[in-house]
């Protein structure tokens, strides 16, 4: 009867804990028979959050008991259980700590978690860079590159996937080879040019009518400063030989040698060019005289 009373005790405590602790389920989980001692059992594997209280027993429960605050265990039969991290420095909490599970913590913006448990942070490598022993972030190497974030970095690619590709791109640190497909030489069209036709009049292209046109333009105007210039000299030469229009009263001849040396005279102030005439006149007024 006293143990009715002890176990139902060992259920409402266990209840107890369940309610404070969550879903965390208080005992041993599996179990075999103790083949040292009669009538016992040994736990194997304790429910998870919990760690062995006692090796050997009657109870299945009271072989495992839940971690206390503040503490956890990831083991399937840990006799202590571990104490939560505490989200520190670079450290961002995100999640509290369980009986079964550790604080989850993160990292500040442009740092990423150095292990699986994000227990430190280190420098987030870009594409192009990879992480160091030193926590830190180096250039890829010659001949290799990283297109991912806080990755190794690989060597280059040595050929196309694609056996009818081509390297067009060699790579970069960021960056592996790139693949296309050659493109076929453009050629132009080639065409058959035209026999020359003897009967075929070619039209005159337009420069060469305007060409012609000035042309004649400027022969035009030459004729006619040529013939402007050949009018004007034309009037000088028929001023310059035009003689002096003097009347010449010619008295009548008289037989007095006076009348006729005066006469003689006159003639040769008038028009000195009329040489042959003057004389003329002179041997046929002698004559009259003589008569």
């Amino acid at each position: 009867m006293a143990g009715f009373f002890w176990m139902l005790g060992l259920t409402l405590l266990a209840q107890g804990f369940l309610c404070i602790l969550g879903d965390v389920e208080v005992g041993c989980k599996k179990w075999v028979p103790d083949t040292q001692v009669k009538g016992n059992i040994k736990c194997v594997e304790c429910h998870p959050g919990n760690r062995v209280a006692q090796q050997s027993g009657t109870n299945p429960q009271a072989l495992c008991t839940p971690c206390e605050r503040g503490t956890y265990t990831l083991k399937s039969l840990a006799f202590e259980c571990a104490s939560c991290t505490q989200c520190i420095g670079a450290l961002v909490h995100l999640k509290d700590c369980t009986p079964k599970s550790n604080t989850q913590c993160g990292c500040k913006k442009g740092l990423r978690c150095g292990n699986a448990e994000c227990s430190f942070c280190v420098d987030e490598c870009g594409k192009g860079q990879e992480p160091t022993k030193k926590r830190d972030c180096a250039p890829c190497p010659k001949g290799t590159f990283n297109d991912q974030i806080h990755q190794k970095c690989k060597p280059f690619s040595t050929r196309c996937p694609d056996p009818t590709h081509i390297i067009v791109f060699k790579g970069n640190i960021s960056s592996d080879i790139l693949c296309e497909f050659p493109q076929p030489p453009t050629t132009l069209p080639v065409t058959n040019p035209e026999k020359p036709d003897g009967n075929k009049e070619h039209p005159w292209p337009m420069e060469s009518f305007a060409a012609i046109g000035a042309l004649m333009m400027c022969l035009v105007v030459f004729i006619v400063l040529v013939s402007a210039l050949i009018h004007c000299n034309g009037k000088k030469e028929k001023a310059q030989r035009t003689p002096s229009k003097t009347p010449i009263v010619i008295s009548n001849p008289s037989d007095e040698p006076r009348t006729l040396i005066a006469i003689e005279c006159s003639f040769h102030e008038a028009q000195q060019e009329q040489g042959n005439s003057t004389e003329s006149l002179i041997s046929k007024d002698s004559e009259q005289e003589f008569v």
